[in-house]
């Protein structure tokens, strides 16, 4: 199965901004018919509008991934018009800085809610037809973050790893069935999530380029897929430190100032 994006039919969550909105942009430019979804409709159909401007075309369904019985129906929606997904990206996300010292449960709760059951709601809305196809590509945005425990980001580390090894069990389960599954850990990128930050950004990427890696790895079928090179080689190499060791240097080592 070759990736000619005009071919394709693909629903994009946590579309209205950063990476979802890069994404849906470049898909437009390719040819692709997307379903869009968030929980903002007025930029969803701000989005739409422009994804058809740039030659695709767009179906702006605002739903909230954390509710189940909605993503059913954005899946449902896109089924109607076009018959199939062929590609969901589980993009939709959120961040926020979880310090030990000041602990809040709600606050973490939200962030695994949206990150993890969010995922898990897009997929199950989706994978049944793409069961009865025989064909489909399942994509989830996860983190460098899910590597490690980052400083004052347990939720969010916690969120993205949950993320990733979900998808790991994924693709497991899913071998012989024509469904392929990848996992994206992109780094730093110039989103909402990271505006407003102290501390300079290492290898920090406009949400264009990282949309461009994102479709490669997509259209060659990567199971993993992990960049900007330079920060997924430090943190491949961190993962391997002595707990002891990485402690000293997570601590001196904090993005969420």
């Amino acid at each position: 199965m070759n990736y000619d994006w005009k071919e394709k039919v693909v629903l994009i969550t946590g579309a209205s901004s950063g990476i979802g909105r890069a994404l849906a942009l470049e898909l437009g430019r390719r040819g692709a018919r997307l379903g869009l979804t968030a929980r903002r409709g007025e930029e969803l159909l701000r989005l739409s509008d422009e994804v058809e401007r740039a030659g695709g075309e767009a179906l702006a369904v605002p739903a909230d991934v954390r509710d189940a019985e909605a993503m059913n129906e954005v899946v449902g929606r896109v089924l109607a018009r076009w018959g199939r997904v062929d590609v969901l990206v589980a993009n939709a996300g959120m961040s926020s800085t979880t310090a030990a010292t000041r602990l809040n449960a709600g606050e973490v709760g939200d962030v695994i809610t949206i990150n993890v059951l969010g995922v898990v709601n897009s997929v199950a809305a989706v994978l049944p037809s793409m069961l009865e196809r025989g064909a489909g590509h399942l994509v989830a945005i996860s983190s460098l973050a899910s590597y490690r425990g980052m400083p004052k980001s347990g939720a969010y580390s916690a969120s993205k790893a949950a993320v990733s090894t979900f998808f790991e069990s994924l693709r497991v389960d899913l071998r012989r069935s024509n469904i392929d599954v990848t996992t994206i850990h992109p780094g730093f990128i110039r989103t909402p999530m990271t505006a407003g930050r102290k501390k300079k950004l290492p290898f920090l990427l406009e949400p264009e380029d990282a949309a461009c890696r994102i479709v490669r790895a997509i259209e060659r079928r990567a199971r993993t897929y992990a960049f900007p090179w330079q920060l997924a080689a430090f943190v491949r190499v961190i993962r391997h430190l002595p707990g002891a060791v990485y402690d000293r240097l997570a601590s001196n080592t904090n993005f969420r100032e």
